[in-house]
């Protein structure tokens, strides 16, 4: 059977069809748990954020997990069909994967579906993750074993041949080195062969801890915008014109972001939000906030006068103590800000555990004063 080539936004195409765990990331619904930021390898593109990198710690997408409910309340929060298992290398810390995998399965269901990504050609631990519930198994090659994988890639094969049998789907998946077309060329072929159930070819890219390894080795910032490297996507670009034998998908830095990040947003967002808050096109909620200083006295007295002053309803405001905040609708604030002593403001927050603030604008005096603001501003006669 043919393998249809079909576009995708920003940059990236499939020819043939997507792995099941990369269908759920496009739509949003594939929760993206990090089980430790511990590797061995050590690869020099590694893009993991210093904040992660070879730190040994958990997160549930941009949520830090100190125990079991925290990894369930974020799948429950963004209504999450799959998890997505990644590091670090997962199988570096294996006893907690093993955990995670069987977490996930028992509490969301065996419908909840799994894949893991890991560089550790380890048949005896996939083994025991896919007989814990593992759905996908993701093996990244080492570039240098692309061209030679026939003769010194033994150990992978083997798990690739193995893995249907402990009722896996198998693939690999990999950063597309564009001077290193050669050897991929090999490997996808070998690959064909093999019949695995797809390859994702994920375009190289910088990051804050790659930079210097990057340009160190003589590669360049794609002129075009974003942080992939330089001829990724001219060499994906040929490589998927050809059939191989076998699905290829060519994933984007600007479609991890632009799509998937955005859709799981979105996702997050309208399950999550107060009924008076305002999702936007791009994932991130607007709110009207009212923020009470700690000098101001009690919160609850400040939030019946809020209320009072406004003419609200319990329903149509949210006190939050964590952030000494009233959050109300950003519709409301902007008209009826002038009538409050307390600093008032419209924000655009992500809808995640830190809610991330992108932007605020001050809707008051009192909130330009905390800002420090002047009311008025000289122009000097211009």
């Amino acid at each position: 059977m043919a393998l249809t080539l079909r576009t995708l936004p920003m940059a990236s195409a499939a020819r043939g069809p997507m792995a099941a765990g990369c269908e759920q990331c496009e739509e949003g619904r594939k929760m993206v748990l990090f089980v430790s930021g511990l590797c061995p390898f050590r690869c020099f593109y590694c893009p993991v954020s210093e904040r992660r990198n070879q730190k040994d710690s958990v997160y549930a997408n941009e949520r830090p997990v100190t125990c079991d409910e925290d990894i369930l309340e974020e799948a429950q929060a963004m209504g999450a069909s799959g998890t997505g298992i990644t590091g670090g290398d997962p199988l570096y810390s294996f006893e907690r994967t093993l955990h995670i995998v069987k977490l996930l399965k028992e509490n969301l269901g065996r419908k909840h579906h799994i894949h893991l990504y890991t560089r550790e050609p380890n048949p005896a631990k996939i083994r025991a993750l896919a007989e814990a519930g593992l759905d996908e198994v993701r093996l990244h090659i080492p570039h240098y074993l692309w061209g030679t994988f026939e003769t010194r890639g033994q150990s992978f094969r083997k798990i690739l041949d193995a893995a249907p049998g402990w009722g896996l789907a198998r693939g690999v998946e990999i950063p597309l080195i564009p001077d290193k077309e050669k050897d991929l060329r090999k490997l996808l072929q070998s690959l064909s062969d093999l019949r695995v159930d797809f390859v994702n070819l994920n375009e190289f890219e910088f990051s804050e801890t790659n930079e210097k390894n990057l340009l160190e080795r003589e590669y360049h910032v794609n002129p075009g915008g974003g942080w992939g490297v330089q001829g990724s996507r001219i060499v994906a670009r040929r490589l998927l014109k050809e059939a191989w034998g076998v699905p290829v998908h060519f994933c984007s830095s600007g479609f991890k972001d632009s799509v998937q990040l955005r859709q799981r947003l979105l996702r997050r967002g309208a399950r999550t939000m107060h009924s008076f808050d305002v999702l936007t096109e791009d994932g991130t909620v607007l709110k009207g906030i009212i923020e009470i200083p700690g000098s101001q006295g009690p919160l609850d007295r400040a939030y019946r006068e809020v209320q009072k002053t406004l003419g609200i309803d319990p329903e149509a405001c949210h006190l939050n103590e964590v952030r000494r905040r009233i959050e109300v609708s950003p519709y409301l604030l902007r008209r009826e800000a002038g009538r409050l002593r307390f600093p008032a403001f419209e924000v655009e927050e992500y809808p995640t555990t830190e809610a991330t603030e992108v932007e605020r604008s001050p809707l008051n005096g009192a909130a330009r004063a905390a800002l420090a603001i002047p009311s008025r501003i000289e122009t000097g006669g211009v």
